[in-house]
């Protein structure tokens, strides 16, 4: 929730509040489910599930997931308010917005829940699966961007640097914005990007938040020590 708290300011401050497109797992990991729903909701917004959110539904096996998982996700399941539960119930993927440019999925186009796109490999076969120039991906929680050559042709990949302005436009992308809660690039400031369809431009974003309190909420509730700890790296 801190981490929501201190992006949703960072966006307000850049005027970029319009419309929040949110690429799933909102549950299963922190100790203020409810209230990071509840914060989503009172925007305009989109939103995608992940496979967190499928894991608290039941629409994957609770087993696919390490025990830390499971230990978050059951404990979600206990505290999620029945209106949030029915939120994330009705949610689906992809999600193409009007405008038609853009493939929301969680994962990827191949596989919206599970598959990891960590390798030009991977990212490389799942082209093929959208067919608008972007496609936005989640579910690493590592900000990158996968280019796609002219003609269909060798995928190349990108690591964006906080405040780096990606201009889209001319080759087609699959982009990873990274994680606002759960950083995995190594950096434990929360990740965001700040998308203006007027100039085609989208701009990768960190900012700080209060570590801390979210800990302190988590040691409160026996979270197991690595999903505390872990915070602290962004790993």
């Amino acid at each position: 929730m801190a981490a929501f708290e201190a992006v949703i300011a960072a966006l307000r401050t850049a005027g970029a509040t319009e419309r929040l497109w949110c690429i799933g797992d909102m549950v299963g990991y922190g100790p203020n489910p409810n209230e990071c729903l509840d914060l989503l909701r009172s925007f305009d917004h989109i939103c995608v599930p992940g496979n967190h959110d499928y894991g608290l539904l039941g629409k994957t096996d609770i087993e696919n997931f390490n025990g830390d998982a499971r230990f978050a996700l059951e404990w979600t399941e206990e505290v999620i308010r029945q209106d949030n539960r029915d939120y994330l119930d009705a949610l689906d993927q992809p999600w193409v917005p009007d405008n038609g440019d853009f493939t929301v999925v969680h994962a990827s186009p191949r596989d919206p829940i599970w598959e990891y796109l960590l390798d030009v490999e991977a990212a490389y076969e799942c082209f093929p699966f959208f067919g608008t120039p972007y496609c936005l991906v989640g579910h690493t929680h590592v900000p990158v961007v996968f280019r796609q050559s002219p003609g269909g042709g060798p995928v190349k990949l990108g690591q964006p640097e906080p405040g780096e302005q990606l201009r889209l436009g001319g080759t087609r992308m699959i982009i990873n914005p990274g994680s606002v809660g759960q950083p995995r690039d190594g950096n434990p400031q929360a990740a965001f990007a700040i998308l203006d369809l007027e100039r085609a431009t989208l701009e990768f974003q960190r900012v700080e938040y209060p570590i801390s309190v979210t800990q302190a909420a988590m040691r409160e509730l026996n979270f197991p020590r690595r999903l505390i700890q872990r915070l602290d790296y962004g790993f």
